[in-house]
This record gives C-alpha cells, structure tokens and sequence, in this order.
C-alpha cells in the first residue's frame, strides 16, 4: 500500500476552482437567505392573521417543509416542477429551495420574536389610536425582527453549509467543484481538504460576525 503524500503544487493550482465554486456557494447562501426572511415573514403574518382557510393552510406548509428533508424539496423542485410547466436553471432551483426550506424555519423565529413584544406596547399603540398597520410596521415588527436577528444570522450559516446539496441537482458549488476536480485528477484529499477548509473559514467569520452582533444586542439592550 502506498503511502500517502500531499502534492502542495496540486493543492495550490486547484485553489481558483475552488474559489469559483465558493464564490457560487455564497451567492446561493445570500440569496436564499433573503428569500428566506421574505417568505418567512410572509408566513407568520399569515398565521397570526387567523383567516379562514389560508391561515390552516400555511400552518400544514410550514409543517411540512419543516418536518422533510431539504435534499427531497429540492430533487422534487428540480424533477417534479418541470412537468408542470415550471423549469428553472438549476442554481435559480437550489436558491427557491433553500429559501423555501429555511422560511418555514425563519416563520417560527419571526413568531417567537412577535411574541417577546411586551403586550403593553401593543395596547398603548392602540389606546392611541393608531393604525394597525402602523403598529405592526413602526412598533411591533422593527423590535421583533431586532430580537431575533442573531437567531436569523445563525440559520445563514446552517444555510451556507447545506448549499453542498445543491450539487446532487448539478448546481456546480464548493464541494461540486471539489468532486469533479478529484474525478478528473484521481486525487480526492486536497481538493475536499480544501473545500472543507474554505466551508470553515467562510462559516467562522460568519460565525465571529454573528456573535458580535449578538453581544452588540445585548449591550444596547442592557
């Protein structure tokens, strides 16, 4: 059995490969994650509303995305929406997917959020008169998503971790481009090496960012 020997000259010539797929990876994790919050919001307003019959609705949604796997959400938008007339390109595919899984996630941080408003607020807010639009947009929305802003920051960076699913629907992310390049070279350690190193570095500084963020919160609200 051979010994094993890492190739730095190998290692070093792959690294603009690999950034190319990073630079894809955040662009999913960006978008997704903004897609993410929208859709997100959209389905806690929709469930605190109480209409009849939307509000059951979104309740089963929200369940269900959460309670599948993502990696089956995305084989079935990518396999199964095509034959009913919706075909996208399979980046835009992994993005829809990735946001429509973590809004699911990001409804239920926005709920908890809502609900941490102090309920005078709210009745003083109303004892005002004010229009109850103007309370959720002005008052009760801007503290709750402040709040839970650390919470949505960390589900970001589970997101930038699980775009290396995007690969089994051949969007060419980080870890896509680790496996092809280790496919063609016959030598798979440096390059998923060095993708599992670049997924670190790029989740730590998020990581840091998030932290900071956090105990800036805590300061201001101290």
């Amino acid at each position: 059995m051979s010994s094993f020997h890492w190739d730095w000259a190998f290692a070093w010539s792959i690294v603009p490969a690999l950034l190319t797929g990073a630079k894809i990876t955040v662009f999913a994790t960006l978008l997704g994650s903004l897609l993410s919050f929208v859709l997100g919001l959209i389905w806690t307003l929709l469930r605190l509303k109480r209409i009849t019959a939307i509000t059951p609705a979104v309740e089963v949604f929200v369940s269900f995305v959460r309670g599948t796997p993502l990696l089956v959400q995305l084989y079935f938008v990518f396999y199964v929406f095509p034959k009913w007339g919706l075909s996208m390109p399979a980046l835009v595919t992994g993005i829809v997917g990735l946001g429509i899984y973590y809004s699911a996630t990001a409804s239920e941080i926005y709920r908890a959020g809502i609900e941490e408003v102090a309920a005078g607020q709210w009745e003083a807010a109303l004892v005002l008169g004010l229009p109850i639009r103007r309370v959720w947009l002005g008052i009760v929305l801007p503290q709750a998503i402040k709040t839970v802003l650390p919470v949505l920051g960390n589900q970001v960076v589970a997101m930038f971790k699980e775009t290396s699913l995007l690969s089994t629907i051949t969007v060419i992310e980080l870890l896509a481009e680790a496996t092809s390049i280790g496919s063609i070279e016959f030598r798979y350690v440096e390059p998923l090496t060095m993708a599992g190193f670049f997924y670190f570095i790029i989740s730590y500084t998020a990581a840091r960012g998030i932290r900071r963020l956090e105990t800036e919160h805590h300061v201001v609200h101290g």
